[in-house]
């Protein structure tokens, strides 16, 4: 399926949902590129998986913000070959930088630089331990195994919007339970 055509699909997916994120983040090696950076040359011409580009750029047409969450130790090579595929331009913000927390200090940062809150995005990762970590933040967090893909788009999406509207549900508890009891200590109180 060319990039066209896969950007039309995932306009469709996208289309399917009421609630959408309003960040979706993704990792650099084995989801959007088949390959650790640290392991390549910046004088080599990367490649994305076959679906990457056209969900990315289907995302962007709906006015939902993307960001890159790495923790490659090459954060040069990572620009460089970003740069080299015409999308450095298209994230929100990069946090690419070594680290030993599973990417709970890459979303602390995108939070405090982008005021979304962490219930808002959505996040695909080829690591379970990221996908564990992240999701205890309130991140709706999808695991890839072949890179992303429309079919990992549907499955995040399906998901986040689960996770929204368990929220909502026990925002609406809350509130009601919170209202009764006031209203019966006003009563307690006359």
């Amino acid at each position: 399926m060319g990039e066209e055509k896969v950007k039309e699909e995932a306009l469709r997916i996208i289309g399917m949902f009421q609630v959408l994120p309003r960040l979706v983040v993704f990792d650099l090696d084995y989801t959007l590129w088949p390959f650790y950076c640290e392991c390549r040359s910046k004088r080599e011409m990367p490649s994305l998986y076959p679906h990457a580009k056209g969900v990315l750029y289907a995302l962007k047409d709906k006015g939902i913000d993307i960001a890159v969450a790495s923790r490659s130790p090459t954060a040069n090579i990572a620009n460089t070959f970003l740069d080299k595929l015409s999308m450095k331009s298209i994230f929100v913000t990069k946090e690419i930088f070594s680290s030993w927390t599973h990417k709970t200090d890459h979303f602390q940062r995108i939070h405090t630089r982008t005021g979304v809150p962490f219930n808002s995005m959505l996040f695909f990762d080829d690591e379970d331990r990221n996908i564990e970590a992240v999701s205890l933040m309130g991140v709706t967090s999808i695991l890839v195994n072949n890179g992303v893909n429309l079919g990992a788009l549907r499955q995040g999406l399906t998901k986040f919007s689960q996770n929204w509207n368990t929220s909502e549900k026990n925002k609406q508890r809350w509130q009601t339970k919170f209202s009764k009891k006031s209203t019966s200590s006003k009563n307690e109180q006359e």
